[in-house]
Order: C-alpha cells, then structure tokens, then sequence
C-alpha cells in the first residue's frame, strides 16, 4: 500500500501569468526552480505552492504512466484509511489546443481513477485532493495542494502611498531574493511603508527593515501590526547599518516621500555591497553602471511591468 505521507521526491507545479508579467514570472522560476517554463515544472525541489503569486497548485507525484488506464490499475495501491477524496483533472497542461481535452472527457477521466481507489469519495470539501496531469507524453498522478492568494489580503493595508510596489511584485521579489529561507537573514534598508517586509514575514521569513525617513518607518509598523506580523523596522540609514545579512532587498527611492539623487543612489549601493553578499535591486532607471562601479556582478534580471499597457516598469536586478 501506499501512504500519502511517505516522502514524495518528485512535483509538478501548475503555472500562470499575464503577458506583462512574462519576464517576472520567469525570474521567479529561475530562482525557486533553476529553469524557466510556460505551465508547468517539474522539479524535485518542495516549494510550497502559496508562495508564488504564479504557481497556482503542486502536485506531490504518487504515480505515472503512459495512459489513464495504467494510472487506474496503480491507484488501488493507495492508503487512504478513514479520509475523503477527490481527484481533480488539472486543466493548466501542457497540450497543444488540437489535444485539449474538453469537460465531459475530463469528468470521465476523474471517474475513472476514482473509482479504482478504496475509498469514501467527496466532491465537496475532501480531506485529501488528487490531481492527474498530462505532462510531455505520460501521466501523472497525486496529491494536489492548491495555491492561496496570501498577497492578496495584504493589498488594502492602513498605510499606503500610490507608487509602492504592489503586493503580488513584492511577493516575487522576496522569492527571487530568497528562494530557500531556511537560516537566511535578509534586510530591506529603504522600506518604505513595507510592503516587502510584509510579504517576507508572512513566509516566515527572518528580515529587519530600515529607512532613514521616520514617516514612513512608522507607516510600515503599523502596517506590519495590522497583519498580526512581528516585525521589526528602525529609523536608520543604510550608512550607519553595521549588520550583515545574507540578502538585502532594495527597492530605489524615487518619489516624493524618500527621494534620492544619483550620487545617494550610488552610495546606497555601495553599501549594500558592504553589508549583504546578495542584494537584488528593484528601480525605474537604468543603473547597470553604479551597480558595476560598486564591485557588484549582475546575475540575473527581468523587468517588471504594471498593467497590460506596461505604461509603467521597474528593473529587477539581481546582484552577487
């Protein structure tokens, strides 16, 4: 018999983004994943699919094979003891439009595994979600853990102001600067009213933020508080932090609250250089020049656009 928590060492991640957030997405992939692709990956790295405002469901492979039917005659192996079931055709595959397969094939194929596993089974709120997947020529076949939009509930906040990044960039962007917390100290020194920290705290993740404008240094407590997050945020310029940290997050001053000049731009990356050994760099203009001056090695990019009409673009830059 098979146990449903016995170590699963491969997954399928279902993916989706827009056009304009093509380049983000595949940064992101890139960071969690080591590879980049349109829907799904498969990899067999845990990533817990809520942390990605792209990934949208993982599935913890139990079985595969060549057809529905060899999955059929392997999924009576499973031990369900007491617990409810469904199993879900994942509709995010990757099949040409010509090979799509419409709703009531789907039904018949969600039948036709459920009724192969022992067990009581449950359309509305099952213990246990199975999902089958068709993925380059075979299928495959197990637990699936749906996404939950966590960045969302974090968008209507006390404290905000127009040109803050949003909640679903800032959630990408902490997984492209940390895409494996464990043990990670991590600090956003420019942090504004703290919608990255926000977001890294709500992963667990150990981060301090900083800034040197007391406004909004109080503006991002108290946004940290509203989400019953524990946070910690200092009135600080970067100049005077004396820590070291493994990351540091920094979204470019550039609006009227904390506004800097080329020459205080090149200063705050050079030290984040000082005291962090990866730093990934959010901004508006083109600063390859003062990120090369200041000793660092651009890795990675992307760029990120807000809206359909991309009327509106940060640089995502990710330094070593």
């Amino acid at each position: 018999m098979t146990k449903l928590n016995s170590q699963t060492s491969e997954y399928i991640y279902t993916c989706t983004h827009g056009l304009e957030e093509k380049s983000l997405s595949a940064l992101e992939q890139r960071a969690l994943f080591g590879e980049e692709a349109d829907n799904l990956i498969k990899s067999t790295r845990n990533i817990d699919p809520s942390r990605s405002p792209f990934i949208k469901g993982r599935l913890s492979i139990l079985f595969s094979g060549k057809s529905v039917q060899e999955i059929a005659k392997q999924v009576h192996q499973i031990e369900l003891s007491d617990q409810t079931f469904k199993v879900l055709y994942i509709k995010i595959n990757d099949l040409s439009n010509e090979q799509k397969i419409e709703y009531a094939e789907r039904r018949i194929i969600e039948k036709e595994i459920g009724w192969n596993i022992i067990g009581e089974a449950q359309m509305k709120n099952p213990d246990i979600l199975f999902g089958i997947v068709p993925f380059k020529g075979r299928w495959y076949f197990g637990t699936y853990q749906e996404s939950e939009s966590v960045w969302l509930h974090h968008v209507k906040k006390p404290q905000e102001y127009s040109t803050a990044i949003s909640t679903r960039l800032a959630r990408a962007v902490v997984n492209i600067a940390v895409p494996y917390p464990s043990g990670v100290r991590v600090i956003d020194p420019c942090c504004g009213i703290g919608t990255v920290l926000v977001e890294a705290l709500s992963m667990g993740i150990q981060i301090v933020g900083s800034d040197r404008n007391p406004l909004v240094v109080k503006g991002s407590r108290e946004n940290i508080s509203y989400f019953n997050y524990d946070g910690r945020v200092k009135v600080q310029d970067i100049a005077e932090e004396e820590g070291h940290y493994d990351v540091a997050i920094i979204d470019m001053p550039y609006n009227i609250y904390s506004s800097a000049t080329p020459e205080e731009q090149f200063v705050i990356i050079k030290h984040a250089k000082r005291i962090a050994k990866r730093v990934v760099i959010l901004t508006i203009e083109d600063m390859d020049e003062m990120i090369l001056m200041a000793g660092f090695k651009i890795v990675d990019r992307c760029v990120a656009h807000k809206g359909v009409k991309k009327l509106f673009s940060r640089q995502v830059i990710v330094c070593e």
